[in-house]
């Protein structure tokens, strides 16, 4: 591959990584938009620890909010974090976000307290800030480090916030699980050569 192939891949990468973070906060302010047209009727697609049928809310409470403030706060480190993620593959990082997701619900199910409602982007966005922050010291990427570093710098002060059980009316239990599925989640999917190197 020559050195303008390369430059191509890499800005194809890119462009499609916005593409679908900017396409991804859309939905989720379009989605805000019919909750709140519809009397706020997809409040019911969030978790409600504990109960059976809940569990099919799992994804999609990762896609709703309650109320606009709740999404514009998501919105900005969804759009970075993601975009940032997504540069290393969008098949990953698909496979990352399904991880997280999943994982992240379930552990809502299990420990949020009862009688609560949890939705919300933020569990995936403590999972991808755990995910970049991991992953260049899992595949020994001094950008992919580098990356880490700076987000941390950026946001790791709002992360060690979000994740103290001392908070009201956020879902810390959410954040934290979130957090330790994308740190999770590097290693799982961290890339080929970072698997030899790791097993050599």
């Amino acid at each position: 591959m020559t050195g303008t192939e390369l430059e191509w891949s890499r800005g194809d990468r890119a462009k499609a990584a916005a593409k679908l973070m900017v396409g991804w906060v859309a939905l989720l302010w379009l989605l805000e938009v019919v909750d709140v047209v519809s009397g706020h009727a997809l409040d019911d697609f969030g978790i409600m620890p504990r109960t059976l049928s809940e569990l099919v809310d799992i994804v999609p409470a990762a896609f709703l909010h309650f109320g606009f403030a709740h999404v514009a706060a998501n919105s900005v480190p969804l759009l970075v974090l993601g975009f940032l993620a997504a540069l290393g593959g969008l098949r990953r990082f698909a496979a990352v976000c399904a991880l997280i997701i999943v994982a992240d619900g379930l552990g809502v199910w299990l420990l949020s307290p009862a009688n609560s409602n949890t939705a919300g982007a933020s569990g995936l966005v403590f999972g991808l800030f755990g995910f970049l922050l991991v992953s260049g010291f899992v595949e020994r990427r001094p950008l992919g480090i580098v990356v880490g570093l700076l987000i941390v710098a950026v946001w790791g002060g709002s992360i060690l916030t979000g994740i103290a059980p001392t908070q009201t009316g956020v879902s810390w239990q959410g954040h934290l699980i979130g957090l330790v599925s994308g740190a999770a989640a590097a290693y799982l999917f961290r890339r080929r050569e970072a698997r030899r190197a790791l097993t050599a």
